[in-house]
């Protein structure tokens, strides 16, 4: 484990398995709350992007260029999961009243439990935030690449697709590398 200067442990999580968790999330076009299992990602690819919290200022940056790529994801089998300690009514009331946070068509995972931070190590637990985290789940539950960046700095889409890619390229090439700058 590695220590930061606020004595927070990082673990390394790559290569291992999604620890099971269940819950409360915000669906856009669900007539209800939906309850989000983690067994049930087994089989498809998946993005869990964790952010602080909703009705901030970098946080609907993300979420916003996210929901432009979305398509995208999903034409390459890629489901997205922004997961922040916020709870599935609050997800709610900030895509009601945001027009940026109403473009978004994928899950709102609401973790006030904060189990599923600290199943990811992001959890800022004196504060009861997620850190701005990034994980690509692959179809067998394995975490294959994660980025964790610090509060003000927002992450960008089209560098997290060229990485689902290329763990996507590796996964059906296992004897092929990706170097750095790799397109597909």
């Amino acid at each position: 484990m590695l220590k930061s200067r606020g004595e927070k442990s990082i673990m390394l999580l790559i290569n291992t398995e999604l620890k099971p968790f269940r819950a409360k999330a915000f669906k856009p076009g669900s007539i209800d709350f939906v309850t989000l299992d983690s067994s049930e990602m087994k089989g498809k690819w998946s993005v869990f992007f964790f952010y602080p919290a909703d009705f901030t200022y970098v946080c609907p940056t993300e979420l916003e260029d996210l929901a432009d790529n979305y398509e995208e994801f999903q034409s390459l089998g890629v489901e997205i999961y922004a997961v922040s300690t916020d709870s599935h009514f609050c997800h709610k009331a900030w895509y009601d009243s945001s027009e940026t946070i109403k473009k978004i068509n994928y899950t709102m995972v609401s973790d006030n439990t904060f189990e599923i931070s600290r199943n990811f190590h992001v959890l800022r637990e004196d504060e009861g935030r997620a850190e701005r985290g990034t994980f690509i789940v692959d179809p067998d539950g394995v975490i294959k690449a994660m980025e964790i960046t610090c509060e003000g700095v927002g992450r960008d889409a089209a560098s997290l697709l060229r990485k689902v890619k290329a763990a996507q390229y590796i996964r059906e090439y296992p004897d092929v590398v990706c170097p750095a700058k790799w397109e597909e």
